[in-house]
């Protein structure tokens, strides 16, 4: 069996959804690392994940700008990636001094926010053949985007009416009360609608990564950051 899988960070650590290639066969789990998106069953051959992987010295990355660039109105989606020499700072003010320094850029509250996640992957890239094959960097809005005939979602993934539009996408590919069996007995606060819809595009896009159909920004070869890991999106 193959299985493919999408991945978005949520309040209790990472929510993972696999899918089987053949059977379309679901499983939904919530894990607390990041290890456990590829030790554990099914062991997906592609995990793609919501999380920026190649990171810069300093200075936006050239998929971001390209990713923004697409989403118009949805392009505040797109968070800055960190700049490698921020990311193991311990404070949003370490991080926002360093980013000052390298860059002339500060670090918001939201984007710190972000960093331990993008630690953890980070990590696990360093010490991972396993995880440098499986896992791709895939932006939800990008996926929706390209899902939705390439147009950008009419509403923030916030809004009512933005969540209706994203649950109809995902509900016709994987099946009604898709939130209800996604979530199972993780309570809310633990799980967002959002971050299941989430790693519902980026699985999406999982599936194209593996048909061949998949578009990269900026476009293949991308530039690789220091420790020579692509800074690409996928979708």
């Amino acid at each position: 069996m193959s299985w493919l899988a999408g991945v978005d960070g949520c309040p209790k650590g990472w929510f993972r959804i696999c899918r089987e290639t053949r059977s379309g066969r679901l499983r939904f789990e919530v894990f607390e690392r990041a290890e456990s998106l590829l030790e554990a069953p099914p062991k997906p051959r592609i995990v793609g994940v919501d999380i920026p992987i190649g990171l810069p010295e300093s200075g936006p990355r050239a998929c971001d700008r390209a990713a923004r660039s697409l989403l118009g109105a949805r392009r505040s989606s797109v968070f800055p990636a960190p700049i490698r020499p921020a990311l193991g700072a311990r404070s949003r003010a370490e991080a926002d001094r360093v980013g000052r320094q390298v860059d002339g850029r500060g670090v918001s509250a939201q984007a710190f926010n972000l960093f331990a996640k993008i630690a953890a992957v980070d990590e696990l890239l360093a010490a991972s053949v396993a995880a440098r094959r499986a896992l791709v960097e895939v932006h939800p809005e990008l996926s929706f985007r390209a899902w939705n005939d390439d147009q950008p979602m009419a509403f923030a993934k916030k809004h009512r009416q933005g969540r209706a539009e994203r649950l109809e996408l995902a509900e016709a590919w994987l099946g009604p009360s898709l939130i209800e069996r996604a979530r199972g007995d993780v309570r809310k606060r633990d799980l967002a609608d959002d971050d299941i819809l989430d790693a519902v595009a980026v699985l999406w896009t999982a599936h194209r990564i593996a048909a061949g159909r998949a578009v990269t920004l900026p476009a293949e070869p991308a530039p690789l950051d220091a420790e020579g890991r692509p800074m690409r999106i996928v979708y």
